[in-house]
């Protein structure tokens, strides 16, 4: 348990000193983000421009103090590295990496797609499906479909069904965290509420291993859980309306992927759209948006700007309200999602 404390608290500070620090070195050279007038369909988006000269990529900060706090975790006896977790870490880094391509290019170009925006989806989904081919090759992972547990419902998938499903929810996830990354701390808070779902899901699997017993290292991975919640927690405060640093592609897609790897890899997957349930409800505003106009071929659309949370900045809720009230959307979800796996813990121990 200690280790926990230990994981959490060095990850914020690392991530509180290191992206004070990024903001200061980014903003001294330039690295800002261009602030879109219009969006791709030439409608005019919320007014942001205020923001323009804002440094991004503070997701390097983010990724780099939760590797610290995991790392300096371990100092502790008893606290051992698994395999699984050392591959997961990995997959967040060759996703973050693409995330950090991506906004270097934004930076330098002064274009706020930047040069690979058509092709990262590819380059992401293929390198989603890599991360989970691995996962399966060099660990123990569970194969079955699960809720809460490997046995529940249990639907054996298979090494090459798995890899597929795996990549897809990886891939999903890490669209999802990016969409949500419109407004100051939106992404960053939800994320950190998500992580300390999983740290706690991961410290009752590590607890009982008559009962979660397929979880390859349950503590190890509440440690990484934890790590990451600390590291989201310190970026907050740099992040946090009005933000001194936008967390950029490098961070959304390392939060995303790790979001994703947790669920994997702690047997939860289709508990995680319910405590990413915020990241579904954005990513799935957009969906349904493109599918309403072009059902309508162009002359309707449901919001009145997708993601959803820019429709509610359309209607005249201030940025402040609509990101607040977001968390709230997302703390109902993430106590939905716990409160799923701790009815079945808690039968399950009773059995």
């Amino acid at each position: 348990m200690i280790a926990l404390f230990i994981a959490g608290a060095l990850a914020f500070a690392i991530s509180l000193l290191g992206t004070g620090f990024l903001e200061r070195f980014m903003r001294g050279r330039g690295r800002s983000q261009p602030i879109l007038e219009l969006n791709a369909d030439n409608i005019a988006v919320p007014q942001h421009q205020h923001k323009q000269g804002t440094p991004t990529m503070g997701g390097i900060a983010v990724i780099v103090a939760a590797a610290g706090g995991y790392l300096l975790a371990h100092i502790r006896v008893g606290v051992v590295f698994s395999n699984q977790t050392l591959i997961v870490f990995a997959g967040v880094a060759v996703m973050a990496a693409i995330g950090f391509v991506d906004d270097y290019l934004k930076v330098r170009k002064r274009q706020n797609r930047g040069v690979l925006w058509k092709l990262k989806g590819v380059i992401t989904l293929l390198a989603a499906f890599g991360i989970a081919a691995a996962l399966l090759v060099f660990t123990d992972i569970d194969t079955r479909l699960s809720l809460t547990r490997a046995q529940l419902p249990g639907w054996q998938l298979g090494p090459v069904a798995w890899v597929l499903w795996a990549g897809l929810i990886i891939f999903a996830t890490t669209n999802a965290v990016n969409v949500t990354d419109g407004l100051d701390g939106l992404a960053g808070g939800s994320a950190m509420l998500g992580f300390a779902a999983f740290a706690a899901i991961a410290f009752l699997a590590f607890r009982t291993p008559e009962v979660y017993g397929t979880v390859v290292n349950p503590y190890d991975l509440a440690v990484f859980a934890v790590a990451f919640a600390g590291a989201c927690g310190g970026f907050l405060w740099w992040n946090a309306a009005p933000a001194r640093i936008f967390m950029g592609d490098v961070g959304a897609l390392g939060l995303g992927s790790a979001l994703a790897l947790l669920a994997l890899t702690t047997n939860t997957q289709l508990l995680l759209p319910i405590i990413a349930g915020l990241n579904v409800m954005e990513i799935g505003s957009v969906a349904l948006q493109m599918l309403t106009f072009k059902a309508t071929k162009g002359r309707r659309r449901l919001f009145k700007l997708s993601p959803v949370h820019h429709h509610f900045e359309m209607v005249g809720w201030p940025e402040t309200t609509v990101i607040i009230r977001f968390w709230l959307i997302s703390g109902i979800f993430v106590v939905l999602g716990v409160g799923i796996f701790v009815a079945d813990f808690t039968n399950q121990v009773g059995h």
